[in-house]
């Protein structure tokens, strides 16, 4: 027999055999491997969340549309009940705080909780932050289980988790699969996204919900899917717990995320960019702009700064910076550590509050004459309105008001164009004789002409 024979069967026996020792053997007397005991101790922490939504109803279709309804007077119409379902975690049994999205419970009138022992209460709500889709709600019971924090700075790629949630309104069901990637960002699905990625099977009703690891710690918040064919295909998100017990703790105290500002704009380190400034770096933004007057200004930036990290953590790019200072307050203190001129420096800014812009409608089209128009601010934004542009005050019987413009309303598309600020409703109105306005108003939407 050959010697090349000799070690083929050598490798062969030598592989079957490490294949065979990686197989577990049993005997009738062992317990099977199995998750169980794992989710003995974490199911009762995750609960069954329950919405009721009453909405007017209008026979007349043009009715449901509040600037019609100014000129057409249309007899009172009985509400309707409208229901969703979803999850939530009991994050502190003491106080009966649960972590859910904040999509789950979003306009709702009643909020129901049911218990995995089948107890049900309502639910206050503490607070809610749509930009990050995070929201706490309280109850009032005895006997909660509350699921322990682990550190999602620690998660890798490969890492075997659990999903538990409520998909379908079924009742509490429980997935399983891996860490797929970490740092999913710019998806479009939230204002701020740090995404967990996981095979694990989540679908509609997952959403707020538990991702869990094998010690039974909360790793994430399920919160979206990516569904082409409305069902799930192995790709689920979930905020990082860090992240959302970050918010969480705003949520608790203010009742909003009661974010602030440094006054910088940045962009990402390329390859070209990281040659041109003469460093050999693979991470890190690059501090473009310095707003006058700002805090960023007063702390010493400089244009052309190099953004290392941020409180200790790394800053990759743009958005992982964002992310970061999405999670400080007002009055927090962001110690940054910097790049300038090859040397690195530490800098600690004092987080300040957003500066609103406002600006008169002449400036941006000449139909909206007479309309004082705003960005939103943050507390905008905690009334499901994601973004456009605010009539913070409108002249009676200026175009603009006759053609049916008000106070309050937020114009979110200008032709067709979304309008998340004045300069993008400048752009998109340029050139044009009359206006397609896509306006908000309260829970309803409706578009407007101005010729």
């Amino acid at each position: 027999m050959s010697l090349a024979r000799l070690l083929f069967i050598g490798i062969l026996a030598f592989t079957n055999a490490q294949a065979i020792a990686a197989l577990p053997l049993f005997t009738a007397e062992q317990a099977l491997p199995s998750l169980a005991p794992i989710l003995e101790k974490a199911t009762p922490a995750v609960v069954n969340i329950a919405t009721q939504n009453m909405v007017q109803q209008h026979e007349n279709p043009l009715l449901q549309d509040p600037f019609f309804r100014r000129f057409f007077q249309a007899p009172r119409s009985p509400k309707r009940s409208s229901q969703s379902l979803g999850s939530g975690v009991i994050i502190d049994a003491d106080k009966g705080l649960i972590l859910t999205n904040q999509h789950v419970i979003n306009k709702a009138d009643k909020i129901t909780v049911t218990l995995l022992d089948g107890r049900f209460f309502n639910a206050d709500v503490v607070g809610g932050d749509p930009e990050s889709d995070i929201a706490v709600i309280k109850i009032k019971a005895d006997g909660l289980v509350a699921l322990k924090i682990a550190d999602s700075d620690v998660l890798r790629v490969g890492d075997f988790v659990i999903a538990i949630g409520n998909p379908f309104g079924l009742g509490q069901t429980v997935t399983s699969g891996i860490i797929s990637a970490l740092g999913r960002s710019g998806l479009g699905i939230e204002g701020y996204e740090d995404f967990i990625q996981t095979d694990a099977s989540i679908n509609p009703g997952n959403s707020g919900g538990a991702l869990i690891n094998l010690r039974g710690e909360l790793i994430g918040i399920n919160t979206a899917i990516i569904a082409p064919n409305g069902g799930n295909v192995g790709i689920g998100f979930a905020i990082p717990s860090n992240m959302a017990i970050s918010l969480k703790n705003q949520l608790v105290k203010f009742g909003i995320v009661n974010r602030g500002r440094l006054g910088i704009s940045v962009q990402d380190l390329t390859h070209e960019l990281a040659a041109a400034f003469n460093v050999s770096l693979k991470h890190g933004v690059i501090i473009s702009q310095v707003e006058s007057g700002s805090p960023a200004e007063k702390a010493g930036l400089h244009p052309g700064d190099i953004v290392l990290s941020i409180n200790g953590k790394k800053t990759k790019n743009s958005v992982s910076l964002r992310n970061d200072l999405g999670l400080l307050s007002v009055g927090d203190k962001a110690r940054l550590q910097i790049l300038r001129n090859t040397k690195q420096q530490r800098i600690t800014i004092k987080i300040g509050k957003r500066k609103i812009a406002s600006v008169d409608g002449t400036r941006v089209h000449k139909q909206l004459d007479g309309a004082t128009l705003s960005n939103l601010s943050p507390e905008d934004k905690q009334n499901n309105i994601k973004h456009g542009v605010k009539v913070i005050e409108i002249k009676v019987n200026s175009k603009a008001w006759v053609s049916g413009l008000r106070k309050g309303d937020v114009i979110a598309r200008a032709n067709r164009i979304a309008t998340r600020n004045i300069i993008e409703l400048i752009n998109a109105t340029k050139k044009r004789k009359s206006l397609l306005l896509n306006v908000q108003r309260g829970n309803s939407a409706f578009f407007l002409i101005i010729r």
